[in-house]
């Protein structure tokens, strides 16, 4: 097992990720991956969730560090994992996500830090984009719920 330059790659154990699913007149926001792995990508904002930092300020911190904005992460909406495995089968990447429903408080909209690019994408429009394993779905869960609750506008 060869580490490559990135410590993620061949983890021992997974990491965890934070991610905000931000939502604001009917859209919902994602950034394009400026880095491997998944360079290229679209995403929702997020990122490692740093040692004795809690969940909801590693959302805050993340949206803010890749967008430019405040949010209050106000729900959990989804746990789920990305397991990226190379040729033979290893995981070379292992992630367990924790995704909160968010509000934007502040900031200015701004691809920065690792992201890209930015966008506010309708839900129609999500298949015009490359959209990284397991997100599109949890995106899509995410508006239906906030459909379903008169959420969104």
């Amino acid at each position: 097992m060869t580490r490559s330059n990135d410590s993620r790659q061949y983890p021992e154990h997974p990491y965890i990720g934070v991610g905000g699913l931000v939502f604001e007149a009917g859209r919902v926001l994602l950034v394009e991956r400026g880095k491997d792995p998944l360079k290229g990508w679209w995403s929702l904002p997020g990122g490692i969730l740093e040692t004795g930092e809690r969940l909801i300020e590693g959302v805050k911190r993340e949206v803010a560090e890749e967008t430019g904005l405040e949010v209050e992460p106000y729900e959990m909406f989804e746990i789920f994992e990305r397991i990226l495995r190379d040729d033979e089968g290893r995981a070379e990447y292992h992630y367990v996500l924790i995704d909160y429903l968010c509000r934007v408080t502040g900031g200015e909209a701004r691809a920065a830090d690792d992201a890209a690019g930015l966008a506010w994408v309708k839900r129609e429009e999500l298949g015009s984009y490359r959209i990284t394993a397991g997100t599109l779905e949890v995106v899509e869960r995410a508006f239906e719920k906030l459909r379903e609750r008169g959420e969104l506008e």
